[in-house]
């Protein structure tokens, strides 16, 4: 049950859904996740403990990047599962939608530099 309950708490808050939603289109860093949504670096990097806490993204280190990207899902089931379900969910909402359009012209290397 607690690996259930930590799934739905990390996907309740709107802005963790829109991070798990930009990651289906490609991996990100904290600052592209920060451009894209227009939050602060601090929050960016709350959300995406929770969610990796929860077993619903991963990150990798690449040099001085830290890469964040959807997990597989083989930690939790509640995870693999609403990852599966969201890649079909809410592709029509228009914030949503606007956001991943922006996408392509977010570049880590525009935003922090190489």
């Amino acid at each position: 049950m607690k690996k259930f309950i930590k799934v739905m708490k990390a996907l309740s808050d709107p802005n963790r859904v829109k991070m798990v939603k930009l990651l289906q289109h490609k991996v990100m860093c904290v600052c592209e996740i920060q451009s894209a949504l227009g939050l602060a670096q601090s929050t960016v990097s709350k959300h995406l403990k929770i969610l990796e806490e929860a077993g619903l993204i991963t990150y990798y280190k690449d040099k001085l990047w830290v890469n964040y990207s959807l997990a597989d899902g083989t930690d939790s089931p509640y995870a693999a599962n609403l990852l599966g379900s969201l890649k079909h969910w809410l592709d029509e909402d228009p914030g949503l939608a606007d956001i991943v359009e922006k996408l392509p012209t977010i570049r880590r290397e525009d935003i922090c530099g190489s």
